[in-house]
Order: C-alpha cells, then structure tokens, then sequence
C-alpha cells in the first residue's frame, strides 16, 4: 500500500508545483484515502495476487525447463548414469514445483482478504 502511496505522489509531485495545483493535489489525497477505505487497496492486492503466480509459475517453469535439459544431456552423454541422474533430477523438479504451490497458497490468502 505505501508503495501505491509513494508511485501517485511521485506521479503528481510535478503538477503540485505547477499554476493551480491545488486541484492535483486535492486529486491525490482522494486517491490515497480511496485506498484506506479498500477501493484502491483491493485491487492492489487482487493486481499483486494475479501477477505473483503468473511470475513464479513462469519462472519455475524456466528452471524446470533447465533442469530437464541439463539431465538429458548428462543421459545422452552417458546412459549408463540414467538412473544416478534421474533420481536428483526428480527431487530437484519436485523442490522447484513447491515454490511455485507456496505461490498459489499465498495468492488464495491475499484473495481472501478482497
């Protein structure tokens, strides 16, 4: 939230300095207490909710996809170490896929605060 705060002052900060900037700044105020009451705060979070998972999902789908890459070039170098390379392959995709449902779990508790 104060984050918000500090991007609609930044964004306005020049406009108050300017002729007849008393109507900009009685702008931001209602912008910044629209965010006390829920308004501005919600969507906030519903934006912060939405953009987390899709970040982290992306994200450790990247690193999934590394970590195949990475094992089946070590299995197509040497198949006999298929089984020694796949076993920490799997444990590594598992750990990776958690973060991604540690994500999901913290966006459904910031949803259920919309």
């Amino acid at each position: 939230m104060s984050v918000m705060v500090l991007a609609v002052l930044a964004m306005i900060a020049p406009d108050v300095f300017a002729e007849g900037g008393e109507a900009v700044v009685e702008a931001g105020q209602a912008i910044v207490t629209a965010g006390s009451d829920g308004g501005l705060g919600k969507l906030g979070l519903a934006i912060g909710a939405g953009l987390g998972i899709g970040i982290a999902a992306g994200i450790a789908g990247l690193g999934q996809g590394r970590a195949t890459a990475a094992a089946l070039s070590g299995i197509a170098r040497n198949p006999g170490a298929a089984s020694k390379i796949q076993t920490p392959m799997i444990i590594g995709l598992a750990l990776i896929e958690s973060l991604v449902i540690y994500a999901l779990a913290i966006t459904f508790l910031l949803q259920s605060k919309i």
